[in-house]
């Protein structure tokens, strides 16, 4: 099992153990099946980013614990490097480089988000009180907030109520690349 892939095992087991939670109370809580919860706790699928956001949903938990551990509190500046963080979850998928993992104190996360040409992607509501904040860097792209799609060229941001449907989409021939920040109510804990 790779090491992306062992530690999102490690940390939906523990997340279940910590509530005692079966894996058809996870299966009910995620709306993820309790095949599939079982497959990505013994490292045997890789979910896509859908999956992997209804189980942050069900847990209460931000995507990036699902992805990359916690980095522990730093004093000194830390730098981080997308080229290094970035990878597919999931097969044909948008490139995903957790920036900087969720901190509790803070309550958000930052995530560089690559679309491949002509890639579309709809995401079921977030939880209430969750807040993106999307950056485009490269490329044009459009967010779609409710029903309502909203064209973004480099240097434009956008930021919405995530607690409702939404969704990225990439109309162009080359990359788009945008920088999401995503700030959770302040109920929402670690996964470790």
């Amino acid at each position: 099992m790779d090491t992306p892939n062992r530690h999102l095992a490690d940390t939906l087991r523990n997340l279940r153990r910590q509530r005692q939670w079966s894996l058809d109370a996870a299966a009910a809580r995620t709306g993820v099946s309790k095949a599939m919860l079982g497959q990505i706790e013994r490292g045997e699928s890789s979910p896509t980013v859908a999956t992997l956001w209804k189980i942050a949903g069900g847990f209460e938990t931000s995507l990036s614990s699902l992805l990359v551990p916690t980095p522990p509190a730093c004093s000194e500046p830390e730098v981080r490097r997308a080229a290094d963080l970035r990878r597919s979850p999931a097969e044909g998928e948008m490139l995903v480089a957790p920036l900087f993992p969720f901190d509790e104190r803070l309550g958000f996360e930052v995530f560089e988000l690559t679309l491949p040409a002509g890639y579309v992607r709809r995401s079921a509501p977030h939880e209430p009180g969750v807040t993106e904040h999307v950056l485009v860097v490269a490329g044009c792209m459009a967010v779609c907030i409710g029903d309502r799609w909203h064209a973004l060229a480099p240097s434009e941001a956008i930021r919405f109520a995530a607690d409702q449907p939404h969704g990225y989409r990439n109309d162009g021939d080359s990359p788009a690349v945008f920088h999401n920040l995503i700030h959770y109510p302040r109920q929402w804990g670690r996964a470790d």
